[in-house]
């Protein structure tokens, strides 16, 4: 057994990449806010960057099995932070109750939940042991992703509830489920979705997200906006794009928000069609990066914690990118590695910290 770990046992190639994505990311959120008063969000992207990579050097020293040990209590703090934002420590922002206000400090505890729910769904099915897993095993499954979801949906937070989702899929997937299982509970999710949907219950705004993106130009200057807008700085960047800092309608300021939900359509009009390939390119090559170092990990568990991150990371690429073609729903979830914001850049540096982890340590038994 080897007892030292060095850093010579790190993935430089992802760290590599990673270096690649974060100065992609400082050159746009610049570009969208060199002229506004959110000038400073560059700085403070730096500052975030450089905490992540901090972070993901710290945990990458710390032993993942140890990590799983704390994951159950990890969840129980998850719980209470996820339920403190209902009382005065709550703080409402951007049409929502999201945030824990301590002192100028604000901290959104449904991303950092994630990582939480990652190592928790990975101890669950690590401990069945990878065999065919019974309904009881799979309800319990259900219910340990489900309550926080639920506490995230009273937010009301949908893009960030959706996010939990894939975490249990990978669980289930990598757990065990058979066919049959995996087609009942796929029915069942449909006939929720549905009712939900039809149910009255869900907020206007987000009917008008999900109805929206199929026909935007049915309210230009309602539910449709974002999508419209976003839509048309996509087609105005052609092949090579407009240069940084002159896109017509992100400095016209037409393009919401283009620093963070919006911060892909904000670059593909700045530098074209091939400035957006690449960027997906490089977020190829990282996910693929992940899930080399999952199938060379020592152990079940490694593999989950490692799947469970490549499935939340390829879930939100996936659903951010569609919501600025005009693919999907506008849900406000963040791009990766991109989108401005303190507690999406510490969740994604945290969670490729314990995939490091698991890498450094795939020839220990």
């Amino acid at each position: 057994m080897r007892r030292f770990l060095s850093f010579r046992d790190f993935d430089w190639w992802l760290v590599l990449l990673l270096l690649a994505m974060c100065c992609v990311s400082l050159v746009e959120v610049r570009s969208t806010t060199v002229h506004t008063r959110f000038a400073a969000f560059e700085s403070r992207q730096i500052f975030w960057f450089s905490a992540g990579f901090v972070l993901m050097f710290a945990f990458s020293k710390v032993d993942y099995h140890r990590i799983l040990d704390w994951a159950p209590w990890a969840y129980g703090f998850g719980l209470i932070s996820l339920a403190a934002i209902f009382t005065p420590l709550g703080h409402n922002a951007l049409g929502g109750r999201r945030w824990i206000k301590l002192g100028p400090i604000l901290f959104q505890p449904s991303e950092l939940v994630k990582l939480v729910l990652v190592m928790v769904v990975a101890r669950y099915f690590a401990n069945l042991g990878g065999r065919n897993l019974t309904w009881k095993e799979i309800l319990k499954a259900l219910l340990l992703v489900g309550i926080p979801m639920a506490l995230v949906s009273k937010q009301p937070d949908m893009g960030t509830t959706l996010t939990y989702f894939p975490i249990l899929a990978a669980g289930l997937f990598l757990g065990g489920i058979n066919l049959r299982q995996a087609l009942i509970l796929t029915l069942c999710g449909v006939a929720l979705a549905v009712g939900v949907v039809s149910s009255g219950k869900m907020h206007s705004y987000q009917k008008g997200r999900l109805t929206s993106f199929m026909n935007p130009d049915a309210d230009p200057r309602g539910s449709g906006y974002q999508v419209r807008q976003s839509l048309i700085a996509v087609g105005d960047g052609g092949i090579w794009g407009k240069g940084t800092e002159k896109g017509t309608q992100t400095q016209g300021y037409f393009l919401p928000i283009p620093y963070t939900d919006f911060i892909f359509a904000a670059f593909s009009e700045e530098h074209g069609f091939v400035g957006a390939v690449s960027v997906l390119l490089l977020y190829f090559f990282i996910l693929m990066r992940l899930i080399q170092n999952a199938q060379t990990a020592s152990d079940l568990s490694g593999s989950l914690i490692i799947m469970g991150i490549v499935a939340v990371l390829t879930f939100q690429i996936a659903v951010n990118v569609g919501m600025v073609i005009g693919f999907m729903p506008v849900t406000g979830i963040p791009l990766p590695l991109m989108s401005y914001g303190g507690s999406s850049v510490l969740f994604t540096f945290l969670a490729l910290g314990v995939a490091m982890n698991v890498r450094m340590r795939r020839f220990v038994n």
